[in-house]
């Protein structure tokens, strides 16, 4: 009995400054939870949309600005951005906290999408595909970071069922947007093409007026709150 009740004795005893407790409870009720991971989960939404959608719009988009032969950089320019800049906003996080940078990383993608709306070739169209990129970076990575902030490991694996979900849902979803979307002359006396970047807007003020809502982490402890700087496990 003896080997039972002591570790749990020592563990109620231990100062909050004697570093991160794994199996401590969530720090947010389950609804402040679900509140927040819907604004997640509409920031990673947009960054996987921004990928799949423009699978079958390229080439509408292609035909109507003349540079159907530069069509790659259009592609290439999101992808590169978002993956040079994912890890840079981890570091940052580190640094400055999740949440300035998740809201900068929405506000980012939506000017870039509004930006990349107006393009007249393909060119200025890459430029700013290439700005999307940059917010993308942030709404990929730190959803996952945020997570680990909020929830202790042994609570993390029932939500991030949620953002796998996403995923999938971009991925059906974001083919068939396309297609109908470019197909279309216009759409509120603009090109249906470029909705495909206009449908970005609404669902970016969306997400960010959740995470600004929403997303307040509570201040925790020095050890508690450098638990990503420690390589992503726990020490012993």
């Amino acid at each position: 009995m003896s080997t039972t009740t002591a570790p749990a004795a020592a563990q109620g005893a231990r100062p909050a400054s004697a570093g991160p407790d794994f199996g401590a409870k969530p720090i947010m009720t389950h609804r402040q939870i679900l509140l927040v991971i819907y604004g997640l989960m509409a920031g990673m939404f947009l960054s996987s949309l921004g990928q799949t959608v423009f699978g079958t719009a390229i080439r509408t988009i292609g035909d109507d600005l003349h540079g159907l032969d530069q069509q790659a950089w259009v592609t290439t320019a999101y992808l590169i951005a978002s993956t040079i800049s994912t890890p840079i906003y981890g570091k940052l996080s580190d640094i400055f906290g999740r949440r300035p940078l998740f809201v900068f990383g929405i506000a980012v993608f939506v000017l870039g999408a509004i930006l990349a709306s107006f393009s007249t070739s393909m060119l200025m169209l890459a430029a700013f595909r290439g700005v999307q990129g940059i917010g993308a970076g942030a709404l990929m990575s730190l959803p996952l970071a945020i997570l680990g902030d909020m929830l202790a490991p042994r609570e993390r694996a029932k939500y991030q069922g949620y953002f796998l979900a996403v995923f999938g849902i971009s991925s059906v979803i974001g083919p068939l947007l396309g297609g109908v979307l470019a197909g279309a002359d216009q759409i509120l006396f603009i090109d249906g093409w470029r909705w495909v970047l206009l449908i970005n807007v609404p669902i970016g003020i969306a997400a960010l007026a959740m995470v600004l809502a929403f997303l307040h982490l509570p201040k925790i402890g020095d050890g508690q709150g450098r638990r990503a700087s420690t390589g992503g496990a726990p020490r012993p």
